[in-house]
């Protein structure tokens, strides 16, 4: 009887080793040195938003196509993928994907790119309806900031994502309410200073 038992217990721990090897067979490699992921992420959220006097639907027939962002942002966009305004289209800007979309919104990311942390950059875009002639202009950005150096460098690139993107609400208010936007500043420029019908109803974070 104490020899079975012996055999018995002798299998069992043959069988647990073997388990154990297997396991450690198929656990994931850990990510190579230089590799895309982040070992701790820190996602933060930007929100901002903007009123305008028109209806979100006509907010939106001006300023949500997928590429609208070359005007409104002042950049070159084309459609280098895909359609504009479809699941996967992708635009020039940084190769950026749409991937959600509703009547009056958009959500697009930034690919992972060889060699660099992948950061999860995320933009969504929304005309959200007030009233039946008002709106406002949603745009919220997400995103890892682990990868900064600092606390101080955290702050600087929040607060320049605001100021960027702030000027890119401004502008889409401009083109939604039928008016034109005034003359680009030269490229490394700072932007010329909005009339201050548009500094009453600014963006705010």
């Amino acid at each position: 009887m104490r020899h079975h038992i012996g055999n018995t217990a002798a299998v069992c721990a043959v069988a647990v080793a073997g388990l154990a090897i297997a396991g450690g067979a198929q656990a994931p490699a850990p990510p190579a040195a230089g590799g895309s992921a982040v070992a701790a992420p820190t996602y933060i959220s930007i929100p901002l938003e903007i009123a305008v006097n028109r209806s979100a639907a006509d907010v939106w027939k001006r300023i949500g196509k997928f590429c609208d962002i070359g005007e409104w942002l002042r950049i070159p966009c084309t459609i280098t993928s895909g359609k504009d305004g479809e699941f996967g289209a992708v635009r020039s800007v940084a190769s950026e994907v749409l991937v959600g979309k509703t009547e009056l919104s958009y959500t697009y990311t930034q690919p992972v790119r060889d060699g660099r942390p992948y950061n999860l950059y995320h933009g969504t875009l929304e005309a959200r309806p007030v009233t039946p002639t008002t709106s406002k202009i949603v745009y919220t950005l997400f995103f890892d900031n682990s990868m900064l150096a600092d606390a101080a460098a955290r702050d600087a690139d929040r607060a320049r994502r605001i100021t960027q993107f702030t000027t890119a609400l401004e502008n889409m208010k401009i083109l939604a309410e039928g008016g034109t936007l005034p003359p680009a500043p030269a490229r490394g420029a700072a932007p010329a200073a909005a009339p201050a019908r548009r500094h009453r109803q600014s963006a705010r974070a």
